[in-house]
């Protein structure tokens, strides 16, 4: 049964039918004359072959090899391009010697999905002292003064909104009551565009059914699948009298890990209600038939990601064109119904 409705399937930002929106702010709305600290603003106009490297946290999740063959994609496309992706795991120490490793290598571009936002200024400061500009995928960085660096990715709150309105409308739809109901909410706590996403999941919910709000659990995970699914564990066995649960969290891999954990405790797929976050887990059970509390995904492509990102910094590299402060992709929920059709890749 088709579990989408009208109201859920908008699209974070329209544009048009274009994938991404490039979103070019204004000094006036954000105080921005041209791109922020590393933005690469003083960079001219390179002839040549280019390369650029991909700096990924986690580059074996599916999301961040999506992202790496779309950066790869719009390489190609531009032509004479080399984009050299490094998976960062979640070494915050390896992304400091491998960013150290791609200046000394003298690229000329550097892109980054950071493990922790906390070495944002270390790694602004050792590309603007090299020359060498750089752009954030995915979480935000900052320099020492605050200054953010130019950004590629979705915008969380929005993303956690439509979550939550998907929830939202599930729940209602099922019946359920607070009283016998709980969320999981599951993430990594240090991570501020997980913090958005999450917040703005239960800010959704909670406006849509209103006093029938039910309680909200949240679980520190590291933000794999695992994790997550080992962490739900002490979470559902305090919780055992529970009969319906509500799931969501930063990415398909908090969901999928949480889902998972109560389903082997024995919860039936009927009492789950899964709302994913990248769909790229959440379709293997739609893809294999099967009874699931994946309930419906936010479609979130990082191949899309990744060409917005090397498209802008080739253009800044070969033409001058300052980095857009922030390039936004587009979203959609998509569920057991129709994730084919919108173009999720299920591997």
């Amino acid at each position: 049964m088709n579990r989408t409705t009208a109201g859920r399937r908008r699209r974070v930002l329209a544009a048009a039918g274009a994938l991404v929106a490039l979103v070019a702010l204004s000094a006036c709305s954000s105080g921005m004359e041209e791109a922020g600290s590393g933005g690469g603003a003083s960079a001219g106009p390179k002839d040549g072959p280019l390369t650029i490297a991909y700096l990924q946290k986690q580059g074996d999740q599916q999301y961040f090899v999506d992202q790496a063959n779309g950066a790869k994609a719009a390489a190609e496309e531009l032509g004479d391009v080399t984009i050299n992706v490094v998976d960062l795991g979640t070494d915050s120490n390896k992304a400091i010697s491998e960013l150290d490793s791609a200046i000394a290598q003298g690229v000329d571009g550097i892109i980054i999905v950071v493990p922790d936002q906390q070495i944002g200024p270390q790694v602004i400061e050792a590309a603007d002292a090299a020359g060498i500009p750089i752009m954030a995928s995915d979480d935000v960085i900052a320099g020492a003064d605050g200054t953010e660096a130019p950004f590629a990715g979705f915008d969380g709150t929005a993303m956690g909104t439509e979550v939550g309105q998907a929830a939202a409308d599930l729940y209602l739809e099922a019946g359920w009551s607070a009283a016998d109901t709980r969320i999981l909410s599951g993430y990594k706590q240090d991570l501020s565009v997980c913090q958005q996403r999450v917040d703005g999941a239960e800010a959704a919910f909670s406006e849509a059914v209103g006093e029938d709000m039910p309680e909200l659990i949240e679980i520190g995970t590291d933000n794999s699948a695992t994790d997550a699914q080992d962490q739900a564990g002490a979470v559902i066995t305090a919780n055992a009298g529970v009969e319906h649960w509500v799931v969501w969290g930063c990415n398909d891999e908090n969901e999928t890990g949480i889902v998972t954990a109560l389903q082997n405790s024995g919860v039936a797929g009927d009492d789950i209600i899964g709302v994913g976050l990248g769909a790229y887990l959440t379709c293997k059970d739609w893809a294999a038939g099967q009874d699931t509390g994946n309930k419906a995904a936010l479609f979130i492509s990082g191949a899309e990601v990744g060409k917005a990102a090397v498209t802008s910094m080739v253009a800044l590299l070969r033409d001058g064109t300052p980095l857009p402060p922030q390039s936004i992709a587009n979203t959609e929920i998509v569920d057991a119904s129709n994730w084919e059709a919108e173009g999720v890749v299920c591997t």
